[in-house]
């Protein structure tokens, strides 16, 4: 499966635009390591954690989630369908939804192309 870094979203961000990314998430124990805290700071990330109790961080990633299930994974044969190969199947969807799906939401364009129409992209 894909590394939890950022670096593959930091490889299509141009330098003068990475103090305005944010990375959202819960309160988990990991994204308070001191490890991933460097990660962020080194890459001029801030981060964003909502109260204990709120959830306003986490609605991007479980629509995410979400859309991920139906588009990818519902009605499919999981029989014998191990660990290593689930992991490729996510790795696969994450490719297509950040580099060619469009969104109607980004003008039906596709992330990369929307990035690039802005001057956002490296």
């Amino acid at each position: 499966m894909a590394s939890p870094m950022p670096g593959a979203a930091l490889d299509t961000t141009a330098d003068h635009e990475r103090r305005h990314l944010v990375i959202r998430s819960d309160r988990g124990c990991h994204y308070r390591r001191p490890g991933w805290m460097g990660i962020c700071e080194e890459a001029g990330m801030a981060r964003s954690m909502s109260r204990k109790g709120r959830s306003p961080d986490d609605s991007g990633m479980e629509g995410l989630f979400g859309t991920m299930k139906t588009e990818a994974f519902r009605g499919g044969d999981w029989a014998g369908v191990a660990l290593d190969e689930l992991g490729k199947r996510v790795d696969a969807y994450t490719e297509r939804r950040n580099t060619t799906r469009t969104k109607r939401s980004l003008g039906s364009m596709s992330p990369p192309r929307n990035r690039r129409s802005l001057g956002l992209a490296a």
